[in-house]
């Protein structure tokens, strides 16, 4: 009899156990996601400045990255020759640092966001490619010199491939040449060498798009240049890229060796003003009521496909875990995102995980309870 006894009560522990473990499952994305990985925001100046506090309390929750939306990028970093201004990212930096965030630097090169003089000479003619190299040269590494140690890694070039795979004919391709790729993670390599170095683009899952930009990967790699992933941005549409399609270029980007990070993650649920998906910055279109279908707020039949294709896409990076190390979404809540100004100012957009009210849309929800499942 005592030994049975003894059994119930091994029997009831080992129940109040799985209980209390139950219990303890992740209610946060951050804590969700620990085992799969990094799950980010970027964050513009005056949620840093304490301006918008309710996004701040959902970025201190719910994230354990941050990426700067704006002020880390060349414009407003060095906005004429030798001047720096840092308060902003010194800021953010501080921000990371003191919620022991991943900071993520973004980005040393970039055709857009760069300071008009960067080139052209005195004259206002353009400059020189030697006089280009050296000012290219000058801005990574001071940038990265300032932040060495602080930054985990950093977008060094954006978007410099085309959707066809070509290379974009942007100034640094025009007078540097396309090995300016190369000398901007020579550089800023040279400063750091421990901090983690990426190339990031969108339309990845663009097949010509996602190759020319394997080729690029490669010919770095195979010239002995540091790169440690490839950043793919996740500026979606409800019906481009599919899921399959975005796993099928994390997958061959992976295949070189390197990490694969979702940067930029965004959905929008508004119609597209052209026949030709893209997220090229330089695009804008005219308002109407045609391509501004939900001013006041989203169709139940629209918020449940969005939320699956949110879910849908989690899946996918979490069944890819050993290959992705972050996932970024591209802003806190839909009242800031960029989607409400682009490609048609003035639209009301719903493409982030929480709404305008600082709420977590269903997709956090059923995130956090997949991860849990997946663990178990």
């Amino acid at each position: 009899m005592k030994s049975l006894q003894k059994l119930a009560t091994i029997a009831l522990a080992i129940i109040l156990m799985g209980s209390c473990t139950a219990q303890e499952e992740a209610t946060t994305l951050k804590d969700a996601l620990k085992d799969y990985f990094y799950i980010g925001t970027a964050l513009n100046v005056p949620q840093v400045a304490g301006q918008d506090p309710q996004a701040i309390e959902i970025v201190k929750t719910h994230f354990n990255s941050v990426v700067a939306e704006n002020c880390m990028k060349m414009m407003y970093l060095q906005p004429e020759e030798g001047v720096f201004f840092w308060d902003e990212a010194d800021a953010f930096i501080e921000f990371a640092e003191a919620n022991d965030m991943q900071v993520i630097g973004h980005t040393l090169v970039w055709h857009s966001q760069a300071p008009r003089w960067m080139f052209v000479d005195e004259n206002g003619d353009q400059v020189s490619r030697e006089r280009l190299i050296e000012r290219m040269k000058t801005h990574v590494q001071t940038v990265v010199e300032r932040y060495k140690g602080r930054v985990h890694g950093w977008d060094v070039v954006n978007e410099t491939i085309l959707d066809d795979g070509s290379w974009r004919q942007s100034p640094w391709v025009r007078i540097i040449g396309p090995e300016f790729v190369q000398m901007a993670f020579e550089f800023a390599h040279e400063i750091d060498p421990d901090v983690e170095l990426y190339y990031n683009d969108y339309s990845v899952s663009r097949p010509e798009k996602r190759d020319g930009i394997y080729n690029m990967v490669k010919d770095l790699i195979d010239n002995g240049v540091k790169i440690d992933a490839v950043g793919l941005q996740g500026h979606l549409s409800m019906d481009f890229p599919t899921v399959e399609m975005k796993e099928e270029a994390l997958q061959k980007l992976a295949s070189l060796g390197v990490k694969v990070m979702v940067t930029e993650m965004d959905i929008t649920v508004l119609p597209w003003p052209s026949r030709r998906h893209s997220a090229e910055v330089s695009l804008n279109y005219e308002i109407s009521d045609e391509y501004n279908p939900y001013p006041n707020g989203l169709s139940e039949e629209s918020y449940t496909a969005l939320m699956d294709k949110y879910v849908d896409f989690f899946e996918m990076f979490m069944r890819n875990k050993d290959i992705i190390s972050r996932v970024t979404v591209w802003g806190v809540d839909d009242n800031q995102s960029w989607r409400n100004n682009w490609p048609i100012r003035g639209r009301t957009d719903y493409p982030l995980l929480f709404d305008r009210d600082y709420q977590p849309k269903s997709a956090v929800t059923r995130i956090i309870e997949l991860a849990n499942a997946k663990k178990q």
